[in-house]
C-alpha cells in the first residue's frame, strides 16, 4: 500500500522562505520506491542547494539499505 508524507520545509534563519516536501512510498519487490517532490521554492539557488542535499542524503541512504 503506497504512504505520503507531506511538510514544509523552512530553515530557523530564513522562516519567510517555505517550501513544500512530498514524500511518496511504494512497494516494489522486497523493497519501497521513494519519490522525493519538492517545490515552491524561493528562487533557483535555493532549488539547486536542497536538491544537492536531497541527492546527497538519498545516496547514503541507498548504500545503508544495500548493506542490510
Amino acid at each position: 500500500q503506497d504512504r505520503k508524507l507531506v511538510f514544509t520545509w523552512a530553515w530557523k534563519s530564513t522562516p519567510e522562505r517555505e517550501s513544500l516536501v512530498t514524500l511518496t512510498m511504494k512497494p516494489d519487490g522486497d523493497g519501497t520506491l521513494l519519490t522525493v517532490l519538492h517545490e515552491q521554492f524561493f528562487d533557483e539557488k535555493a532549488r539547486d542547494n536542497h536538491r544537492m542535499g536531497w541527492v546527497g542524503a538519498l545516496d547514503k541512504l541507498d548504500r545503508i539499505a544495500s548493506q542490510l
